[in-house]
């Protein structure tokens, strides 16, 4: 058992995911805001690749890789700095959050190889069609342990659903509704709720994390009402903004959510 599956079976349901840029708000925030989060009672740490396209993202997190970029975030620095991370913080599962061309220029292989030794637990790349990873990365993924997590949609088909359920051993990342992260939800809340609902009749395998406008104490906990728990990055991004104490500033707003 991986530790996202032991999360999972520690806490069943009230988990909460924090994402946060690596690199931001300065490039040396990274392993500091991993202890804080870890120690303020997230359950998961999603830690964003930074890159120039992000596709998936909202304005808050494309400024936050823009600045990290300009920090002089990159892969090699990345795991450079995630090296003994696992000294520090032994059971919080940690995942790297990215896209997939930055992946490729490292190389696949090296990057699952280096993402492993950092201890790294699970890999979310939103624009790796699903072919291509049962095609050409699964394997790989395999051999190194790492846990593949993919997003579904309210436009997502049930036999593609099924199929990503079948792929993974870690969680079902459900998109809330359109639009990127960080934005106002404008699915109607009937919709919201039928697709919600649509998705746990299915009586699927993996657990399942609500993304996507997620923000607050109330949204976390709504969401919460639907799935496993809920992730949040934008809100905590703006939140870092500023502020000269990030791991201070992490740990307060976590504790708003959850206290």
């Amino acid at each position: 058992m991986n530790r996202i599956q032991q999360a999972f079976e520690k806490k069943q349901r009230g988990l909460l995911n924090i994402y946060f840029t690596a690199g931001y708000p300065t490039l040396d925030a990274t392993v500091p805001l991993i202890k804080a989060i870890s120690a303020a009672g997230a359950d998961l740490i999603e830690i964003g690749m930074p890159f120039s396209d992000p596709l998936a993202d909202g304005p808050v997190i494309q400024q936050s890789s823009t600045v990290a970029l300009a920090n002089g975030m990159n892969m090699r620095v990345l795991f450079r700095q995630l090296e003994g991370i696992r000294e520090e913080v032994a059971e919080t599962p940690i995942l790297l959050m990215g896209y997939l061309n930055p992946v490729m220029q490292f190389g696949v292989e090296n990057f699952c190889r280096e993402a492993a030794a950092a201890g790294v637990d699970g890999i979310i790349l939103p624009d790796l069609p699903l072919d291509d990873y049962v095609a050409e990365y699964q394997e790989t993924f395999r051999q190194h342990n790492l846990r593949p997590v993919f997003l579904i949609t309210p436009q997502t088909a049930p036999e593609r659903i099924r199929r990503i359920d079948e792929l993974t051993d870690s969680f079902l990342y459900l998109v809330s509704g359109p639009g990127t992260t960080g934005g106002q939800n404008t699915q109607a809340e009937g919709v919201q709720e039928a697709y919600f609902q649509r998705i746990e009749a299915m009586n699927l395998r993996n657990p399942r994390l609500i993304g996507f406008g997620i923000g607050d104490k109330a949204s976390f906990q709504n969401a919460c009402q639907h799935a496993e728990g809920a992730i949040i990055g934008s809100a905590l991004i703006r939140a870092l903004e500023g502020v000269d104490d990030a791991p201070g500033a992490a740990t307060r707003f976590i504790q708003s959510v959850i206290k």
